[in-house]
């Protein structure tokens, strides 16, 4: 858990996903096409990547992937994120955080 709990606090936007994943790519497009730089970090090429999604999941990740953090804060899976973003909360909470200047 604090090595998910570090890697979350390294960048504004962090997300942690699989590189076949529909859905993580789907969040990833998202957020670059915002123009925000997040780290991601694709779990089925880290060596520790079982290890993180086991911790993901602890912290309430169903499905593990995608898990994003922004500030920090665990937001959720891509329904939590299209949800903010559905909202118009999106935007701003990137802003908030340094992710986004305009």
């Amino acid at each position: 858990m604090e090595v998910v709990t570090k890697m979350a606090s390294e960048r504004p936007v962090v997300i942690f996903s699989k590189s076949s994943c529909c859905m993580s790519h789907s969040i990833k497009t998202l957020l670059c096409d915002f123009g925000v730089n997040p780290a991601v970090y694709e779990l089925d090429e880290m060596q520790r990547g079982k290890e993180i999604e086991q911790a993901l999941s602890r912290l309430g990740c169903n499905p593990s992937v995608p898990a994003v953090f922004i500030g920090g804060e665990f937001v959720g899976g891509a329904n939590e994120v299209m949800s903010l973003h559905l909202k118009r909360s999106l935007i701003p909470m990137l802003k908030r955080v340094g992710a986004l200047w305009v």
